[in-house]
């Protein structure tokens, strides 16, 4: 195992991490900007590394003062987190070529993985089901552009093969439309991320948002554990994720994350990662693979007992696995509220000084959070600034621990985006359960008229 860990992000998951390197009894070396030298993860380090200004590419994205932070610290291996450089190939490859260990999958896996044109064909491969769409890149030829959109059925969306976040996506209704979408994304691709490719999907009018979580070894030994919906988002950005999704059989569950687990070992995938799924009338459609931590891993922790950093850890430091399938069984139910400091409504961001900070508590109530009273939220980065997570043995009992959990979270000093999830826990289709990505938004502009 090993002895020190370096920690190459900040927030929330910094904090997470480094509480999971303690209880392992490995030391931890946090990072950080000048812009977050006053965070709790900071204050708690053993060992704290400034690596640059507060801009993200002088710091958090700079891969040399990171590689150099752990050379001086003596650290033995590297966990990127999530965002930031943690899907980035280059620099998976450049913390092993220094002599590290890159706590996640191999700088292979991400560049097949990343690419969603190559992570579509090795899962049909594998036995995935996939979106209806073209097979590959795009061709330049517009009639043949027209040719595969025909054939898929319109409406279709333009993809960049190298996109994600909800960008780099166009949706056409219309053969007309068709070119000059094509075009318009490839440029934007280009222009955001360094690859004009695009790809044709079929678009989906009411889907859900479902993920299989997977962990896998160096043993070619792959597990799923469970489930998470995530189908309460706004432009693409979840707000709420729950697990097991509801109203979805087992036996389908069981179906797709059996095939997820197969593709993990015939990819020889390592570490953690979650397949991502649109849920369209009992039928499943990959759409992508994060190949890292998810912002939500702990609805699944809450719902499997399985720490999923702490197992990070050990299948980075060349373990096996420590259960089997047959081990996992999925157990209640959890729900997490992402805290952002943020408009409710109109999702301005608020950066500033928290002049109070009282987080809530109580049976099955799971704060994680890097900030307290006084602390400063820097406009520099993502704006959440915590996550609330419940667990109820019913998906009913779960909703009355949230309402109660956000009735006692007091935030003061900037806005959060807790009064919408305060409404949402008492709207009548979300108690229901079920509803598809397109609904928050449509509830937001309801509320709005």
């Amino acid at each position: 195992m090993f002895k020190k860990i370096l920690i190459a992000n900040r927030g929330e998951i910094a904090l997470r991490i480094q509480r999971a390197c303690r209880e392992m009894g490995i030391q931890a070396v946090v990072v950080y900007s000048e812009a977050d030298r006053e965070a709790k993860y900071v204050k708690l380090a053993e060992e704290a590394v400034c690596i640059g200004p507060a801009a993200s590419a002088q710091s958090y994205l700079h891969m040399p003062s990171i590689i150099s932070a752990a050379e001086v610290t003596d650290a033995e291996a590297i966990h990127p987190g999530y965002g930031f450089l943690s899907e980035n190939a280059d620099f998976a490859e450049r913390v092993e070529k220094s002599g590290f260990k890159f706590i996640g999958p191999t700088p292979e896996s991400i560049r097949m993985m990343g690419d969603k044109v190559s992570a579509k064909q090795a899962m049909i491969k594998a036995g995935v089901p996939c979106v209806p769409g073209s097979e590959g890149e795009l061709p330049d030829d517009p009639a043949q552009v027209r040719r595969i959109a025909k054939s898929v059925g319109y409406p279709v969306i333009i993809k960049a093969a190298g996109g994600g976040g909800g960008r780099g996506m166009r949706v056409v209704h219309t053969e007309a439309a068709l070119i000059h979408a094509v075009q318009t994304t490839k440029a934007e691709a280009g222009a955001a991320f360094g690859n004009p490719a695009v790809y044709m999907e079929k678009f989906l009018s009411n889907p859900r948002h479902i993920e299989i979580q997977v962990m896998a070894d160096h043993f070619k030994n792959a597990v799923y554990l469970g489930e998470r919906d995530c189908s309460m988002q706004r432009r693409h950005q979840k707000i709420i994720e729950e697990g097991p999704a509801p109203g979805i059989l087992r036996k389908l569950i069981d179906k797709i994350g059996e095939r997820c687990a197969a593709a993990c070992k015939r990819i020889g995938y390592r570490g953690a990662g979650t397949f991502e799924f649109l849920y369209e009338n009992g039928e499943f459609y990959f759409i992508e693979m994060n190949t890292r931590v998810q912002v939500e891993h702990p609805v699944t922790e809450l719902i499997t007992g399985v720490d999923i950093v702490k197992t990070q850890i050990m299948v980075a430091a060349g373990e096996k696995l420590p259960f089997t399938q047959r081990q996992i069984a999925v157990k209640g139910h959890a729900i997490e509220c992402r805290i952002n400091a943020e408009d409710p409504f109109s999702f301005v961001p608020s950066p500033g000084r928290i002049t109070m900070w009282h987080a809530p508590g109580g049976p099955g109530v799971r704060v994680d959070s890097h900030v307290y009273t006084n602390y400063f939220v820097p406009p520099n980065y993502d704006s959440m600034v915590g996550k609330i997570i419940v667990y109820g043995d019913t998906r009913e009992q779960a909703i009355a621990r949230m309402r109660i959990a956000l009735s006692e979270t007091l935030v003061e000093g900037i806005h959060t985006n807790i009064p919408l999830h305060r409404e949402l826990m008492v709207d009548a289709k979300f108690m229901s359960g079920g509803t598809n990505i397109h609904y928050l938004e449509e509830w937001i502009a309801a509320r709005k008229r």
